[in-house]
């Protein structure tokens, strides 16, 4: 059985070799010439890294994850610590460590395990066309690619996914921007083995270690969409929203390089009602586009990677029919991903700003119970346990 995948970031990389794990021929295809990952990193919790053990990159994802052992929430203004716990016991109830890793090194993992020059890159695709029998991508540049299925993993503005639904679904503006990059460990701004959080202002400033010495990081500001900012004045805005902040906030303000500093205008999707239409399954961001609020964003491709390429293996009664109880063990798993990061996203970006001073407050009394309890129901919802 031959499967065409559309996209080549992490959700289309993970399906194609879950399926040829499975023993089903790929053809990748990605519409961009040359690789760029959208963002510095990636917190990929226990369940993606679960998926990706499945995938036997054991090894190769712990190379290049950060070692971080403890999480701790600061008071934005004076860098006071509100509280800080071990990350040992989400380890011990999920089996797993999380893994903070670098969407670099990480797409580059599972493009060199497919095998990158396998893949095509520079074909955008423009529709897809099904009989009973198979399917055929058509390619912007005249060309098209058959095979008996097709999964669309062309992230959260596909192609595809309208043909799918049968309408055009339009993302939703989360109601904040993010900057992230990465830098090299500073302990003066945070420990090196913990992920470390300054919040006030319905705003937070973040740092999670990954390999290489280096921190990931990270600033949320809620702002309205659209507006006209760069990398030239990207400095000048951040000291500005962040004006006051504790001195580790500045240190990092000062030293991060603008150039390789990303800025995104944070969107997700209202929860799909079906992934699957025929012998066309949408699969990743193009599925189920969320915001980053609980960090399940790519965990939750894994998991439909990992997901597809089970069903499909193990059922007989036709590639419409496995595709179909593929959509059944997802739509509800991740609506719950979906709907649980906008809560989140809501009160740590001072949608209400009652409920986001009360946050700040029991966070003065957190002992890391609540927090861990309700990332390892998340982690332990899915396909992985």
């Amino acid at each position: 059985m031959k499967v065409i995948v559309i996209g080549a970031g992490i959700g289309g990389m993970s399906a194609a070799i879950a399926l040829e794990r499975a023993g089903f021929e790929t053809e990748v295809y990605e519409a961009v010439a040359e690789m760029k990952p959208v963002g510095a990193a990636i917190s990929v919790w226990p369940n993606g890294v679960k998926c990706l053990n499945a995938l036997g990159l054991k090894q190769p994802l712990r190379a290049l994850s950060g070692n971080m052992a403890w999480m701790a929430y600061h008071d934005a203004r004076s860098g006071a610590p509100l509280t800080r716990f071990s990350l040992d016991p989400l380890v011990q109830r999920t089996g797993e460590y999380p893994a903070p890793v670098s969407r670099a090194g990480l797409q580059a993992m599972l493009l060199d395990t497919y095998g990158r020059t396998r893949v095509r890159f520079g074909r955008r695709v423009t529709h897809a066309e099904q009989t009973s029998q198979g399917v055929t991508a058509f390619f912007a540049d005249g060309s098209e690619a058959t095979g008996d299925l097709l999964i669309a993993a062309d992230g959260t503005h596909s192609v595809l996914r309208e043909a799918v639904l049968g309408e055009r679904v339009a993302r939703r503006y989360a109601g904040y921007v993010n900057w992230n990059g990465l830098i090299s460990v500073d302990e003066a701004i945070a420990p090196a083995d913990q992920w470390t959080t300054f919040v006030g202002d319905g705003k937070r400033v973040s740092l999670m270690p990954v390999a290489g010495n280096r921190f990931y990081f990270f600033f949320d500001v809620p702002l309205p969409a659209g507006l006209a900012q760069d990398r030239t004045t990207l400095r000048a805005d951040l000291s500005g929203y962040f004006a006051g902040w504790a001195e580790p906030v500045q240190r990092l303000i000062a030293q991060l390089d603008p150039l390789t500093t990303n800025r995104v205008e944070i969107h997700d999707t209202e929860p799909l009602t079906r992934f699957v239409r025929g012998r066309v399954a949408l699969l990743g961001d193009a599925a189920h586009s969320t915001t980053p609020d609980i960090g399940q964003g790519g965990c939750a491709a894994m998991e439909d990677a990992v997901v597809l390429a089970q069903t499909l293996a193990t059922h007989s009664l036709g590639v419409e029919d496995a595709l179909l109880r593929y959509q059944a063990r997802r739509l509800d798993r991740t609506r719950d991903l979906v709907l649980k990061a906008r809560k989140r996203c809501d009160v740590t970006h001072g949608k209400e700003p009652a409920l986001t001073a009360a946050w700040y407050e029991e966070l003065k009394t957190e002992s890391g119970e609540r927090v861990l309890a309700g990332m390892c129901d998340t982690i332990c919802g899915g396909p992985m346990g």
